[in-house]
């Protein structure tokens, strides 16, 4: 009898012991219990082996009862993310060594394997190139036994500091909500007054985005709303630079000669470091190091965790230009008309490279080239390893704003009113588009537009194939300010005082929910018969 239940529990369980378990000698006969019950009149042989099949039938009850209980779930790893990102899913409480699909909302992305305890670990999925900034559910369904379970993946296409990232390209490669066919219809969505100028450029994380101040502050506002979530204490001087977001720290440099870390959800400052001269530099963050330049003529290095300098490197001038980082080697501009390149762990100097006038320019780094503008009025492309001059492009006047790369082609602003378009491989002008003002704000590329601020007050998106005007939209002032483009939103300060921030209407901006959307019903995922099983 007990032999009967216990193998029925097991297979109930989805159990497939190996060996011969203890119970397979539990024998009906052998358990049968004469009147009156005594040692006597059946042995200690066979109460030992009762006792033994009866603990085992226990220990059968209890896993039963623990796979019963279980409830299935699902987890990804990491929580949030850009298209075309690979994340991690794992799962609990799906049926014994049973194939699970994984889907990315409505699409089966992966197919996973069990284990005998029902579990799963380590299925690597690709977000989908379309998949809109927003919440996403991410689903596995057991195909023996119809378990489900759902978690939600945020995605995000942030720009997380000056120029998107440390190499300073100024392109957002997984920008998919705003493109040439709807950047007609920005509408300003919001717009924050602080009690500056706003020079300083917005970096956009996790959906906030941060901004610096003449006033010598530093916000935090909720990058859909506008919303202010915290002001960083006053530095005492303009915050021209542009800040930096890496886990969970904001860096930006002050014109009171400090480089400050603050916490990037609560704005507590976590440590200062001091350097010769105002900082107008925009900090880079790459593998735990913040590089910032200074007008003490000095490029710096700090740990970013702690805020310990780690080396300096000097110039011959003061550098008011944004180091990039590329392939252990940290470039900047300098006044003393030359662009340098550092090794990025001992600031021991690389080359040198000269132009005929200062560099206020910062440098971007693509495709083994680094990209820089000089006062001399033109662009230059150099080798990232050599310093061999490559080419040099002719824009009309002094050349402040800096570069952009993407796809090949290579943007920049000009005193002389214009945004040019060069091939990256050649410098060939491919494009040159007129405002009204000065152009010393750097453009930003995403999905085939390109952004740039004027001094004529307006904020522009060209074509960045042909140069065509496709929107403009007026500020009250200036704009020198860089625009950050994330999550289907432009975002951009203005000497007026403002941060500007342009979108799509809701209605039309999917991006832009302000909901999760309602849980998807299992069974009408469909699986994909051609996908192979994950170990």
């Amino acid at each position: 009898m007990i032999q009967r239940i216990a193998t029925g529990m097991f297979a109930l369980a989805g159990f497939a012991p190996a060996g011969k378990p203890d119970y397979a000698n539990c024998q009906e006969e052998e358990i049968s219990m004469p009147t009156p019950i005594s040692t006597r009149f059946f042995g200690t042989r066979t109460l030992a082996h009762w006792v033994r099949c009866a603990a085992a039938a226990l220990v059968l009850v209890a896993a039963l009862a623990s796979t019963a209980l279980a409830q299935p779930a699902v987890t990804v790893s990491p929580t949030a993310g850009p298209p075309t990102d690979k994340v991690t899913v794992g799962g609990t409480g799906f049926g014994a060594s049973e194939a699970v699909d994984i889907y990315f909302d409505k699409t089966d992305r992966a197919l996973a394997t069990a284990q005998p305890s029902g579990s799963f670990s380590g299925i690597s999925l690709t977000v989908p190139a379309s998949a809109t900034p927003g919440p996403h559910w991410i689903t596995g369904v057991g195909r023996h036994s119809g378990l489900a379970a759902q978690t939600t993946f945020r995605v995000e296409t942030n720009w997380t500091e000056f120029h998107f990232g440390p190499q300073r390209r100024g392109y957002n490669p997984t920008e998919n909500v705003l493109n040439v066919s709807n950047v007609a219809g920005l509408q300003e969505r919001w717009s924050w007054a602080t009690q500056g100028q706003v020079d300083s450029s917005p970096a956009v994380a996790n959906g906030v985005v941060y901004v610096g101040s003449d006033d010598g502050y530093l916000y935090a506002l909720n990058a859909s709303t506008g919303q202010q979530i915290w002001t960083a204490a006053n530095t005492g001087a303009p915050i021209q630079s542009s800040p930096a977001v890496a886990n969970g720290v904001v860096y930006v440099g002050s014109l009171d000669n400090n480089l400050y870390a603050f916490n990037a959800s609560t704005g507590q400052q976590l440590w200062s470091a001091p350097t010769g001269g105002p900082i107008n530099s925009s900090p880079a963050v790459a593998n735990g190091v913040v590089y910032v330049g200074s007008q003490d003529n000095n490029l710096y290095a700090f740990n970013a965790a702690t805020g310990q300098r780690l080396w300096t490197a000097a110039t011959g001038g003061s550098i008011a230009s944004s180091p990039a980082v590329a392939n252990g080697v940290v470039y900047v501009g300098s006044w003393d008309f030359n662009l340098y390149a550092f090794n990025a762990a001992t600031g021991q100097l690389l080359w040198s490279a000269a132009t005929r006038e200062v560099i206020q320019s910062s440098p971007a780094v693509a495709n083994g080239v680094v990209y820089v503008g000089s006062n001399d009025n033109n662009l230059y492309a150099f080798n990232a390893a050599t310093s061999q001059l490559l080419w040099s492009a002719a824009t009309g006047q002094v050349d402040q704003s800096s570069p952009a790369v993407a796809n090949g082609v290579v943007y920049v602003g000009s005193w002389d009113f214009n945004l040019y378009a060069f091939n990256a491989a050649t410098g060939q002008l491919l494009w040159s588009a007129a405002t009204r003002g000065v152009i010393e704000s750097s453009p930003a590329v995403a999905n085939g537009v390109v952004y740039v601020g004027s001094w004529d007050n307006n904020l522009y998106a060209f074509n960045a194939a042909t140069g065509q005007l496709l929107w403009s939209a007026a500020t009250g002032y200036a704009i020198g300010s860089s625009p950050a483009v994330a999550n289907g939103v432009v975002y951009v300060g203005s000497d007026d005082g403002n941060l500007y921030a342009f979108g799509l209407p809701r209605a039309g901006a999917a991006a832009q929910a302000a909901e999760p959307p309602a849980p998807l019903d299992p069974a009408t995922l469909k699986p994909d018969p051609a996908l192979l099983q994950q170990p």
